[in-house]
């Protein structure tokens, strides 16, 4: 099909009279022209006579009426190449211009939809949000105007590419607007790295998802690496990077070490003391002992929801009883009046039962790795700060650490 063929006649019966006043029946006429010329085959108008006829055409509808706009907005919709420069115009003109561009062409560029998403309205965004096979630059130029609408929109198009860093600009959004966790937990761009994040303002049917899906095993990687452990033991495990990723890997979760300096025989004998009120040292005694930076224990034991507890217990081959050991420590409410398990704790036994041994823990190392390992007096000074724009100086653990912390300090 020819450009000819597949634009549509010139529309005459739009206007606020219907029809052009005798004063601008020429303009009229003009526009009518132009339009045609724009939208002749490539065998009847070269591309400098087009590109000439499109800024004439760009320099008349400035200064012209909405509903002439319109005409030539919906009369280039089915051209599979309309000119950049009309294109442009009219995608940040009023958005009933730029709605038929939007709606009925495919061909628009990325450039010209990222320039239409930094700089047109909230109703253009959506609409650029919901059309297909639309690419990363043009997510991210959505994305970086945060609005509710329009990541809704791009979230359920399933069509939709979105980055890494796209992502992880969502991640930080949901933190304030939840409502978009659902759609956000459905991409398959989501990694670990932005679900471990998520994790802590998430509600309890998002936790769920989040532990389901990537609560994954490390049974590949201790495979891989299993005799490197020696070697590293070898070199008195003086390399830094190789000790901390090793770490992360290994089967074994407690602090072995820890227990010749503490005042507690054990892990169980630690979270016994703490029955009767979990102080900041034993606090910091169990986190430890379960080999956690206290950073990570303080997160998991203020948590409002107490999934982590259920995490750090099963993770660490406490039984059940632990969990609840812990919640009481913590001072919280174990019965309703009729002596019925309240339902957070009944919810967190659950998660206990439903994860396994292995899985636990690698949610538990990343939450280790991310939210101590990363915290350099800079990103503190960041989080600090609110300095979230900064995010591109830091690595994955310090950005995760970043986004979940922010609120710790006072955000």
């Amino acid at each position: 099909m020819t450009q000819a063929a597949a634009a549509p006649e010139f529309d005459d019966s739009l206007g606020e009279a219907g029809a052009a006043t005798p004063a601008f029946r020429a303009r009229h006429a003009l526009l009518r022209r132009l339009a045609d010329v724009v939208c002749l085959p490539s065998s009847r108008v070269n591309a400098f006579e087009r590109a000439m006829t499109a800024d004439l055409l760009v320099d008349m509808l400035r200064e012209a009426q909405t509903h002439e706009k319109l005409r030539v907005s919906r009369r280039l919709a089915s051209l599979t190449e309309p000119p950049t420069t009309l294109v442009r115009l009219l995608l940040k003109a009023e958005f009933e211009v730029a709605e038929p561009l939007l709606r009925e062409c495919p061909h628009l560029n990325e450039s010209d939809l990222v320039d239409c998403a930094r700089n047109a309205g909230l109703d253009h965004r959506r609409l650029i949000a919901a059309r297909r096979g639309l690419g990363e630059l043009v997510a991210d130029a959505l994305i970086e105007h945060g609005e509710p609408p329009v990541l809704e929109s791009l979230l359920k198009n399933d069509t939709a590419r979105l980055s890494y860093a796209g992502i992880e600009g969502i991640v930080a959004l949901t933190r304030n607007d939840p409502r978009l966790l659902p759609y956000l937990l459905k991409r398959p761009e989501l990694r670990p790295a932005h679900a471990y994040v998520l994790f802590w303002w998430a509600d309890s049917e998002a936790r769920r998802t989040i532990l389901q899906r990537f609560a994954v095993s490390r049974e590949v990687l201790q495979d891989a690496v299993g005799d490197i452990f020696s070697m590293a033991a070898e070199e008195g495990w003086q390399d830094p990077l190789s000790r901390k990723a090793l770490q992360f890997i290994e089967r074994r979760q407690r602090n072995r070490a820890a227990i010749e300096k503490s005042p507690f025989e054990s892990l169980e004998a630690a979270i016994a003391a703490g029955q009767a009120g979990l102080t900041r040292d034993v606090a910091e005694e169990i986190s430890y002992l379960a080999g956690l930076k206290p950073m990570t224990g303080l997160k998991i034991m203020s948590d409002s929801g107490g999934e982590p507890l259920a995490i750090l217990c099963k993770a660490t081959g406490l039984p059940k009883a632990a969990v609840r050991a812990l919640w009481r420590g913590l001072r919280r409410p174990e019965t309703d009046a009729s002596g019925a398990l309240v339902p957070a704790l009944e919810r967190v036994l659950i998660t206990y039962d439903m994860i396994a041994v292995d899985r636990a823990q690698t949610v538990l190392r990343y939450w280790n790795w991310s939210l101590s390992s990363a915290l350099t007096p800079a990103l503190l000074k960041a989080i600090e700060e609110g300095d979230e724009a900064a995010l591109d100086e830091y690595s994955v653990p310090q950005r995760t650490a970043m986004l979940a912390l922010s609120k710790e300090f006072g955000r």
